[in-house]
């Protein structure tokens, strides 16, 4: 009982068709769904946003993918996407979300985007993930879902930061590439000691 799967954010809203579409997130499912077979633990991870939210574009008035300086540093604006209760927000239809040992909801503060499954974005409010892991006596985390480049990566630096053994499986994953942040997240992973695979 050491090694548990994080599946990210694998949620209606990051598949095509949805708000905020990362390009083949469904095609991710099925193997994720046969991944689920080899871990001792399943976490999975649901983004889940108040109307309103801090970091949607719309509650600024401003463009999506346009930047702005909060309190704990520069956010993203994104398209209102995975708000609480919303079909969006709700996981894929295929996944095998019965697997789970437990389902974690991250991103519900309206003042804070939490992009990670360990810490909201402000890198030091927890969420609860590490003393979860920590109880159940995991110790090597493996992450899939989406995306790759944002809530995939920065959970995975702070698994490693919090001194688990972290591997990301690139091909359980999709990316926004957003203006070079696959490139950058992926060598912020490997100087971090994440093992990509």
């Amino acid at each position: 009982m050491t090694h548990a799967l994080i599946v990210i954010d694998v949620q209606k809203d990051f598949c095509p068709g949805g708000a905020l579409a990362v390009a083949q997130g469904d095609q991710i499912v099925p193997g994720i769904n046969a991944a689920m077979n080899d871990f001792d633990v399943v976490v999975l991870t649901q983004d889940w946003h108040p109307a309103g939210h801090s970091s949607f574009a719309s509650t600024h008035g401003a463009a999506p993918m346009s930047m702005m300086d909060m309190p704990y540093g520069p956010q993203v604006l994104w398209p209102d996407h995975c708000i609480q209760g919303s079909l969006g927000a709700q996981f894929h239809p295929d996944l095998t979300v019965d697997r789970a040992d437990l389902i974690l909801r991250k991103g519900h503060n309206p003042a804070i985007d939490s992009y990670s499954a360990f810490f909201e974005n402000d890198r030091t409010t927890p969420t609860g993930l590490e003393g979860y892991l920590r109880t159940r006596g995991i110790d090597r985390i493996t992450l899939v879902g989406l995306a790759t480049d944002f809530c995939v990566a920065y959970s995975a630096l702070d698994a490693a930061n919090l001194g688990f053994g972290a591997t990301v499986q690139l091909d359980l994953c999709r990316a926004i590439d957003f203006d070079g942040s696959l490139a950058r997240a992926k060598a912020a992973m490997q100087a971090a000691g994440v093992v990509l695979v």
